[in-house]
């Protein structure tokens, strides 16, 4: 049996830790994992309309959750010599009641022989301080042109994933895209007859971290403005919102 000289430190002793196993056999040991040894990769829930019930993944629950919220955009105003009316608002997105919120965009304003519409303004937006929340765009309002030159819609403003509708050209304005929370755009009719329509705001966003989540948390996904009418020509409808939740696990 050897000695250690004197004065010389404790040998250091092999502790297995978590999900690890120490099997000594002669002058060996053998060190091996009894975990899986792969992660679960990340998983995501999205939901496109309506209201519900968002529910944990339990088997494995994730250690944390990242929610992306989009309000419903504006519709585009109408257009008419008389006065067309003004787009409808977006609906309101929520998630966890009032946890996480994101409003809709307000409807561009609508385009008569007096006067061109000017854009809606866009939807504000409520986070829980571990990420982002900003407010929506503006819509363009409608231009005035002369000379015989059609009077055009303005666009709608667009969202963090695109999709505002466009402006009429002698036309109706164009529809958001789907599930973008984006603006419609504004009508416009011929020259002389009014001046273009405002384009719709877009929704608020958020996008937001959730830690340790709970079980379940409500939400509603907020319904698109609804188009401007007018005799000449309508606006186009907003885009509807959006809610995503992706969930990560270790």
């Amino acid at each position: 049996m050897s000695l250690l000289p004197f004065g010389s430190p404790p040998p250091k002793k092999l502790v297995a830790g978590s999900n690890i196993t120490l099997t000594p056999s002669g002058n060996t040991i053998t060190i091996a994992s009894s975990g899986s040894g792969s992660p679960t990769a990340p998983t995501v829930q999205r939901f496109l309309s309506g209201t519900g019930t968002y529910t944990k993944p339990t088997s494995p629950a994730p250690l944390y959750i990242r929610v992306t919220l989009l309000g419903g955009g504006g519709g585009g105003g109408g257009v008419a010599a008389g006065g067309g009316s003004t787009g409808g608002a977006g609906g309101v997105t929520t998630f966890g009641t009032s946890l996480l919120t994101a409003q809709g965009g307000n409807g561009g304003f609508a385009g008569s022989a007096a006067q061109a519409g000017i854009g809606g303004s866009g939807g504000t937006a409520t986070g829980n301080g571990n990420g982002i929340a900003v407010s929506g765009g503006y819509g363009n309002g409608g231009q005035i042109t002369g000379g015989g030159v059609p009077f055009p819609g303005g666009n709608g403003a667009a969202s963090a994933l695109g999709g505002s509708g466009p402006g009429g050209l002698q036309s109706n304005g164009g529809a958001g895209a789907t599930n973008t929370g984006a603006g419609g755009g504004g009508g416009s009719s011929a020259a002389g007859i009014s001046q273009g329509a405002g384009g719709g705001g877009s929704g608020g966003y958020v996008n937001c971290i959730i830690t340790s989540p709970a079980s379940t948390y409500s939400y509603a996904v907020g319904a698109a403005g609804t188009a401007g009418t007018g005799a000449a020509q309508a606006g186009g409808a907003g885009g509807s919102g959006y809610v995503q939740v992706e969930e990560f696990y270790q």
